[in-house]
């Protein structure tokens, strides 16, 4: 199918850059290359590294971005190597970094990936998919009732989690559970009607909670986060798109965390701990989506964009 993808937030992210002409920049999850296109436009002698540990996005990209092709490396890996991978390329500071956490228009609307409860296919779920990870296919036919429930109420905070998985078990003890269709079934006979159509997809939670514990997303999020900070220049820039509150209580803690000088106990009359921070937050909250892009873009309405800046 066709590859679309419409970049969230786009001018705001950009904005956030502050893109120098010269200036090394990362996109650490480049999909479907909408925001990369917009940093490649604004280089001269800089240069862009866009990671993705999808195949198909980085052939697409490739494609999007072919005539900055001297200005962009491609690097098809997971984003939470991108430290290590940069200092191996010799890139020892950046100017900025992006990470964009939301799952692809593409893989989304790719039946045949498994990440929707709108479009058929076989429960997949993994972002890379030559990466050694369980598909949710495996998961829902083969974890036991508690692992399942667990998995629903930390990574998707689903309230019917335990109904849920209850039912998951029972249905796969009459026919193995192979699409997305059929999980979207059983998770909608789980919970009551009322909530079914009120929620604007009912199936929403639990297939969040599969892909992120599938993909690992949250996994190290917080050291990456760290060290990408450590990579920046004076004045550079760190942007970061987040799509749940898990996700973003991550991003939010470590950027608060480096941008406060003590980190002791209140009540420390002076302090030990040494701290000094590293950045300051450009955005105190978090930039939303305008009412405009919500409308023409559904999948901007839960988007969160913080964004620090790295002292001189």
């Amino acid at each position: 199918m066709e590859f679309r993808h419409t970049p969230v937030m786009l001018k705001e992210v950009i904005d956030g850059l502050n893109i120098k002409s010269d200036g090394i920049y990362v996109d650490c999850t480049v999909g479907g290359a909408g925001h990369s296109f917009e940093i490649a436009k604004k280089l001269k002698t800089g240069h862009l590294y866009a990671f993705d540990r999808d195949q198909e996005a980085i052939d697409k990209s490739k494609k999007v971005l072919a005539k900055f092709e001297n200005n962009v490396t491609f690097i098809k890996d997971n984003f939470k190597n991108a430290p290590q991978v940069l200092e191996s390329l010799g890139v020892e500071k950046i100017d900025g970094f992006l990470v964009d956490l939301g799952v692809s228009s593409h893989q989304i609307d790719a039946g045949e990936r498994g990440f929707s409860f709108v479009n058929d296919g076989i429960l997949d779920m993994r972002m890379g998919q030559d990466e050694n990870l369980p598909t949710a296919k495996e998961i829902v036919n083969t974890f036991s009732h508690q692992q399942l429930a667990k998995i629903f109420s930390e990574f998707g905070e689903e309230e019917f989690a335990k109904q849920i998985a209850r039912n998951i078990v029972d249905a796969r003890q009459t026919k193995e559970i192979c699409t997305t269709f059929e999980l979207r079934d059983i998770i909608e006979k789980s919970i009551p009607k009322k909530i079914v159509f009120s929620r604007g997809g009912a199936s929403k939670k639990v297939f969040q909670a599969l892909r992120i514990y599938i993909n690992r997303e949250l996994d190290g999020l917080d050291k990456f986060l760290t060290d990408m900070i450590s990579m920046l220049s004076p004045h550079g820039r760190g942007v970061v798109l987040s799509f749940h509150s898990l996700e973003d209580r991550i991003v939010k803690q470590v950027f608060k965390t480096e941008s406060t000088d003590c980190l002791c106990p209140p009540k420390t009359p002076v302090c030990i701990c040494g701290h000094k921070a590293r950045v300051f937050l450009v955005n105190r909250k978090p930039i939303v989506a305008s009412e405009k892009e919500q409308q023409q873009n559904s999948r901007s309405t839960s988007a969160k964009l913080r964004i620090v800046e790295r002292k001189s």
